[in-house]
């Protein structure tokens, strides 16, 4: 009765941009109402289809319609929606938490006047990308939501470009932030589309791109292992690219040039969890080598742990939470790395070892999917919790904040809140995907190969560096001595932006349990002869807070958790150690090191200019010169060639025999000519 109407989800927020550009002007708040009454529609109609789905008897196999959208000679491409436990569990929380983030947005935006129009036609376009994306039945259908996407984040990035609040530098900085973001995930997104075509000329007996057709084990097997390892290692490019992975990680702190709210969407419910998304809808073309999971992870596990490097010593409170952000995708795309790893170890070794491998590898899909929910729910609320204080101190500037408790309690205690759930604190939300996560790393390593060993190592450290920076970040906020800002703070924001973050706080703290009461059935799979499907696995209720709590690892990141958190404590509220100590007040290598992002900018900044500047001048040469030249040059021809036949014009019959006799000579010398080179007369 409602999946049949799962092409809603996405088209009412693409309703809602289209009805905002047109008279979104002559409504209350520019707009806003209608983006929330969208989204908020769309969450409803999401939860609807993921009851059905989860309670009818077609779950656990994918419930999929298409029709036919146009056909490429015998190739036909088709449009339709795909809905199983994985979809069900995106689209919720994508939805949910952007209605929220569209309801902050009227305290946080209320200022923009004529400019919120756009604001929330672009962020309703924005949302219609994610969901579009994650209720496509195709992979050119996901292709085409993710390039919406990618266009909105350079728009919404970009949004101060004009008239920012700081002046002009800041506007420059936007304008600066919006186009690398557009062009480091452009580069992700030609190696995504160069998979895809892979991928269409490897099952090109198949005639399609639809996940029902590509996931069947048959057509796998058909395929040759070479051309779809290239394939899929060209797929996850894209995703390194839209999830900001190593080493095109670089444009996500810098996308903080946007508003607060955009960060909250490119973060939390949207635009970077598409990746992840990606890497865990392939899976069953992922799987199918062991050394391309084992690329997987490796980028995964190193991302997460130079990305929390550099949160360590950084003062913008928005960039401290983006290179968070970086590190906990590295921490989904580890764990789904890792448990392809042991599913594709356990499918080439078969027998009761082989199964076991696999049972294993399935925890990891679980695991990465169920912290990238996680994370949607604790990072939204630390963003918007960010944006709370930014509106009401004015700056974004750690240093000149402190002792903002008093002033802002609501802001304050749901973004310690929010600290302690991705701080791993015990039972918080993040507590329970980050260790499961760390559990298969070393599964990985013990089972497979010591780089998961490696990885795991990193992870773990990583999650020391997390919880010190996090409580780093909000002890220097909240606790001690009042900074210059906050002698000026306007108090606690209004209740449309207050109330979004006491809601997100309730998941922030509890979705972890969400997994003893069927998430982990809903988010696992099945490998069979005949069928990949998401979903249908038991729920194991308990399980995990047993295997968690005798596992004696898990106590180690506890341990490591609490002495980041004190470290932090004594840091910054006692004073009782001094932070100069260790970097020689800003002098030290590593100190410039981290404060410089590893020279990543810099080394992207020497490839533009020594190469890619050299393409770019190459280019123009062949279009202006070239291609310009050639155009230019056959219109002289037939210009001047006009002109000079013009003077021939004189209106003397003698002159127009003259030309006609001429002509005539000419063709019959040249026929002569001709005749007398193919051996005639």
């Amino acid at each position: 009765m409602f999946i049949e109407y799962t092409w809603l989800v996405p088209l009412i927020p693409m309703l809602c941009f289209l009805i905002i550009g047109l008279v979104g002007r002559k409504t209350p708040e520019k707009g806003g109402y209608i983006a929330i009454a969208g989204a908020l529609l769309s969450f409803i109609i999401a939860a609807l289809i993921a009851y059905e789905y989860l309670t009818g008897d077609a779950y656990p196999n994918p419930v999929t319609e298409q029709i036919a959208w146009f056909q490429i000679g015998d190739i036909t491409l088709n449009l339709g929606y795909y809905v199983d436990g994985l979809t069900c569990m995106m689209m919720l929380f994508s939805s949910f938490i952007s209605t929220l983030i569209f309801v902050y947005s009227i305290g946080y935006m209320g200022d923009q006047g004529p400019r919120k129009t756009r604001y929330y036609a672009e962020v309703s376009l924005f949302l219609t990308g994610m969901l579009g994306l994650i209720v496509s039945s195709n992979f050119l259908e996901m292709f085409i939501f993710w390039e919406v996407m990618g266009l909105c984040s350079y728009l919404l990035i970009g949004f101060w470009s004009f008239r920012h609040p700081e002046g002009d530098a800041a506007s420059a900085n936007a304008a600066s932030a919006a186009k690398k973001a557009f062009l480091v995930t452009r580069l992700g997104d030609v190696c995504l589309m160069a998979g895809l075509f892979v991928l269409l000329g490897e099952f090109h007996s198949l005639h399609s791109l639809d996940y029902v057709t590509l996931f069947d084990p048959s057509s796998i097997a058909a395929a040759d292992p070479e051309m779809l390892s290239l394939g899929m290692l060209l797929v996850f490019g894209g995703v390194i690219g839209k999830s900001a992975q190593f080493p095109l990680h670089d444009w996500l702190p810098d996308a903080m040039a946007g508003p607060t709210t955009v960060s909250s969407l490119i973060h939390a419910a949207t635009m970077v969890k598409a990746g992840v998304y990606l890497t865990a809808r392939a899976y069953p073309l992922f799987i199918q080598n062991a050394d391309v999971m084992l690329f997987v992870g490796i980028i995964g596990g190193v991302t997460a742990f130079i990305a929390a490097t550099m949160a360590l010593n950084n003062m913008n409170i928005k960039k401290v939470l983006a290179y968070s952000t970086i590190s906990q995708l590295g921490y989904m795309i580890l764990a789904l790395g890792a448990g392809g790893y042991l599913v594709a170890l356990g499918m080439d070794m078969g027998g009761a070892e082989g199964s076991a491998l696999v049972a294993a590898g399935v925890a990891g899909y679980t695991a990465g999917c169920f912290h990238m929910m996680n994370h949607a729910f604790f990072k939204a609320l630390l963003f918007m919790c960010s944006g709370s204080v930014i509106h009401a101190v004015g700056t974004e500037d750690m240093r000149e904040m402190g002792g903002l408790h008093k002033h802002m309690k609501i802001t304050s205690i749901t973004m310690l809140l929010g600290s302690l759930s991705i701080a791993g604190f015990p039972l918080f939300s993040g507590f329970w995907s980050k260790d499961l996560v760390l559990e298969i790393a070393m599964e990985a390593g013990s089972d497979g190969t010591v780089w998961f060993t490696v990885l795991w190592i990193l992870a773990v450290i990583t999650a020391f560096m997390t919880a010190f920076y996090m409580f780093r970040m909000w002890f220097m906020t909240f606790m001690g001595e009042e900074g210059h800002a906050s002698q000026h703070c306007h108090g606690e924001s209004p209740k449309t932006m207050t109330v979004p973050l006491m809601i997100l706080s309730v998941f922030a703290v509890l979705s972890g349990f969400f997994i003893m009461f069927g998430l982990d059935a809903m988010v696992s799979f099945n490998v069979t002869d005949t069928a990949f499907i998401v979903g249908g696995g038991h729920s194991e209720g308990f399980y995990y807070f047993e295997e968690l709590f005798t596992n004696p690892y898990t106590y180690l990141t506890i341990v490591l958790a609490l002495l980041g958190i004190g470290i932090a404590y004594l840091m910054y509220v006692k004073k009782t150690v001094d932070p100069g100590r260790f970097n020689r007040n800003g002098e030290s290598w590593l100190y410039k090191a981290l404060s410089k992002r590893w020279w990543f900018p810099d080394m992207y900044n020497q490839i533009s200019w020594k190469f890619g500047y050299g393409i770019a001048k190459g280019v123009n040469y062949v279009d202006r010169q070239v291609i310009d030249g050639t155009v230019n040059g056959l219109s002289g021809a037939v210009v001047g060639g006009g002109d000079a036949v013009s003077k021939m014009q004189t209106g003397h019959v003698q002159d127009y025999s003259s030309v006609i006799l001429l002509g005539v000579a000419i063709l019959s010398v040249a026929m002569v000519a001709i005749a007398m080179f193919f051996g005639g007369m």
